[in-house]
């Protein structure tokens, strides 16, 4: 019985191939690497990235609504700049409590 693959996984997985194909250096064995990063079949994985670039669109990624991944990322950036002044705030308070003399 055939593995059944989420479309989620095909579209990563084929942007993945497309962008190592894009680079000479990753070029050769694209294909065979992330099939076997993401434990799928190699011929599966060819027939999704010949079947990707019949359709003429550059990348997966064209379907995406990357207003909504900005938002996200916006908001994932916010919340490690307000941990990460935390963290300063609290190594600046304990800086300070080792170099107090103790009684």
């Amino acid at each position: 019985m055939p593995i059944k693959y989420t479309d989620e996984l095909k579209q990563r997985a084929v942007e993945l191939v497309i962008h190592a194909q894009a680079n000479p250096d990753t070029a050769h064995g694209a294909v065979r690497r992330v099939a076997d990063e993401l434990g799928v079949s190699k011929e599966a994985l060819r027939v999704w990235v010949r079947k990707h670039k019949d359709t003429g669109l550059d990348t997966p990624a064209q379907s995406v609504d990357l207003e909504a991944e900005n938002r996200r990322l916006r908001a994932e950036l916010a919340e490690a700049k307000r941990a990460n002044d935390i963290l300063k705030k609290a190594s600046a308070f304990f800086a300070a409590e080792l170099d107090r003399p103790h009684k």
